[in-house]
């Protein structure tokens, strides 16, 4: 008679029978330590963000771009690098109503500032655009995007003597072939 009940009281009780698993927690291989994720950055990152200012009034540039500096290390972000362009010169001329006749002849000057931000964080970032923005100067323009090398180009002046001479050294027929050893 028992051996007819056993198997009812099975079915009822539902025993289960003990399994083990194996849970891998964390994503590394067997042969990485388990330090490693803790140095990743806990949120995302922007690699690198150039902050181009741009206006008329060159004092009050150098001081908003002094300022920006000063909040980005107080909001611990790794300014790497802050340089001044060359400025443009852009001539205007007002006519009077009507004619060809010009009335006034102006020249503005642009000036230039750049702030390069590297590995900004993404919670981080808009607090700085709301600063950035909130303490904008009048007649100053606001740029933020990410670095591209046409900013690494546009630093730098070319030197119109060596752009001479390499100039005439193709018009005489290029630089002469080096010998082999």
């Amino acid at each position: 008679m028992l051996r007819r009940l056993l198997p009812r009281v099975c079915q009822a009780v539902q025993l289960s029978k003990p399994s083990v698993t194996a849970i891998r927690l964390n994503s590394g291989s067997v042969y990485e330590p388990d330090y490693l994720e803790s140095l990743k950055p806990k949120f995302p990152q922007y690699d690198c963000l150039n902050v181009q200012l741009k206006g008329y009034d060159y004092p009050i540039l150098e001081s908003y771009q002094r300022f920006l500096h000063s909040v980005a290390e107080y909001l611990d972000l790794d300014v790497s690098d802050c340089y001044a362009l060359p400025p443009q010169q852009t001539q205007v001329q007002r006519l009077r109503p009507n004619s060809t006749v010009i009335e006034a002849d102006y020249k503005l000057t642009t000036y230039e500032r750049n702030l390069q931000l590297n590995n900004v964080d993404a919670p981080t970032y808009p607090q700085f655009l709301r600063i950035a923005q909130a303490a904008l100067p009048e007649g100053v323009h606001l740029i933020v995007a990410q670095h591209t090398d046409e900013y690494d180009e546009r630093r730098y002046v070319p030197d119109k003597d060596l752009l001479d001479l390499k100039a005439e050294l193709e018009r005489m027929g290029g630089p002469a072939p080096q010998k082999k050893k």
